[in-house]
C-alpha cells in the first residue's frame, strides 16, 4: 500500500488500488464495502472495497479475517498482509477523505452531509470494479443510514448485481471484513505519518482514538487551537467538538453582516452594493456608457437606428 499520493496533498480526496486478479475478470465475483474512521474528529475517513471470486469464498473464509474493530493493530496488519499476498484471487482498493474534504463538503452553501457523501464514495469504489472489469455479480455493504434504503437505492444504481446491504456486515460477510481491514489499515498508516502542512514546531502524536470523547484527544485539541487560525487541517472543523472549543477559546470575529443586511450596511458606509450591479437600474446605466472605442469611431448600435 503505497500512500506517498495522498501524503504529497493529503488536503483531498485519493485513490488506491491493487492490481485487478486475473481470475476477477473471467468469474463470478462478490465485493464487500466497509469504512474506518468515520466518528473521529481527526484524520481522515477512509472507504474500502475488497473483491474475489464467489468460488473462493471459503479461502477468503480461511484467511481468517474479522471485523477491524475487534482486532489489534498488529493483528489488521498480519490480515492485510495475507490478504496482499492472496493476490492472484483478491484485490482491493481505498478512497482516502481528506478532514479538509469532509468538512468543506458539509460547510459549503449547498450542504453534502457525510451520509451522502459516504454513499457517493461507495458508489464510486463499485463503479471502479466494474470499470475495471470485475464480474461483480454480488455486494455487501454495511449500512449508512436505513439498511433497506440503501439496499434500493444501489440496486437501481447497479441492476444485475445482488445488493445486500446490512447493519453490522464486516462481522457478517468476510469480503466485507477483508475490505474493513484495509480500510482501517490506510487509516491507521496515514494518521501515524500524517504531514502536517502548518508550522507547528515538534508535534505531540500522541492524539489518542481521534474520537471526540477520547481526554486524550480532547486534550489534543486544546493544545493545538490557535486563537485566531483555529486548527490545522488534520482536525474536521465542521465536527461540533472543535466547533464548541473555537467558539469558547479562540478569539470572537465580529462580522458586520451579523446584525444587518449588505443593503443597509453599504447605505451606512456610503458604499454601493453588489447586489445593486445586478438590478434593472444597473441594466440602463450600462447601457448609457459606452466605451470610447466606439465613441471614438462614432459607432452606434444597430438598435439606435
Amino acid at each position: 500500500m503505497d500512500l506517498k499520493q495522498f501524503e504529497a496533498d493529503n488536503c483531498g480526496s485519493c485513490r488506491l488500488a491493487s492490481l485487478i486478479p486475473d481470475v476477477c475478470r473471467m468469474e463470478d465475483c462478490c465485493l464487500g464495502v466497509d469504512e474506518a474512521g468515520r466518528g473521529p474528529v481527526l484524520g481522515p475517513m477512509v472507504y474500502g472495497i475488497c473483491f474475489c471470486p464467489v468460488s473462493k469464498k471459503e479461502e477468503l473464509k480461511d484467511l481468517k479475517v474479522a471485523d477491524s474493530k475487534t482486532l489489534t493493530e498488529a493483528e489488521r496488519e498480519n490480515l492485510f498482509h495475507n490478504l496482499d499476498q492472496a493476490k492472484s484471487y483478491v484485490g482491493w482498493a481505498l478512497q482516502i477523505l481528506s478532514p479538509n474534504m469532509i468538512s468543506t463538503s458539509m460547510l459549503q452553501r449547498m450542504k453534502y452531509n457525510l451520509n451522502a457523501l459516504s454513499h457517493d464514495t461507495a458508489i464510486g469504489l463499485i463503479q471502479y470494479a466494474l470499470d475495471s472489469g470485475v464480474q461483480l455479480k454480488e455486494v455487501y455493504v454495511d449500512t449508512v443510514g436505513p439498511a433497506e434504503k440503501y439496499e434500493v437505492k444501489l440496486s437501481q444504481r447497479f441492476p444485475g448485481i445482488k445488493v445486500t446491504v446490512r447493519p453490522k456486515a464486516d462481522s457478517l460477510f468476510p469480503v466485507v471484513s477483508a475490505a474493513s481491514i484495509c480500510a482501517k489499515v490506510a487509516r491507521d498508516r496515514v494518521v501515524k505519518g500524517w504531514n502536517f502542512a502548518e508550522d507547528l514546531g515538534q508535534i505531540d502524536t500522541d492524539y489518542g482514538s481521534g474520537y471526540p470523547n477520547d481526554p486524550k484527544t480532547k486534550e489534543w485539541l486544546l493544545k493545538y487551537l490557535d486563537p485566531v487560525f483555529g486548527y490545522p487541517q488534520f482536525v474536521r472543523f465542521s465536527w461540533s467538538t472543535a466547533q464548541t472549543l473555537m467558539d469558547s477559546k479562540a478569539v470572537t470575529v465580529h462580522w458586520d453582516d451579523d446584525e444587518e443586511d449588505g443593503e443597509k450596511a453599504a447605505e451606512r458606509q456610503n458604499n454601493r452594493s453588489m447586489l445593486s450591479y445586478f438590478s434593472a437600474s444597473a441594466e440602463a446605466d450600462r447601457a448609457q456608457l459606452t466605451h470610447r472605442f466606439f465613441t471614438e469611431r462614432r459607432l452606434k448600435s444597430l438598435k439606435s437606428f
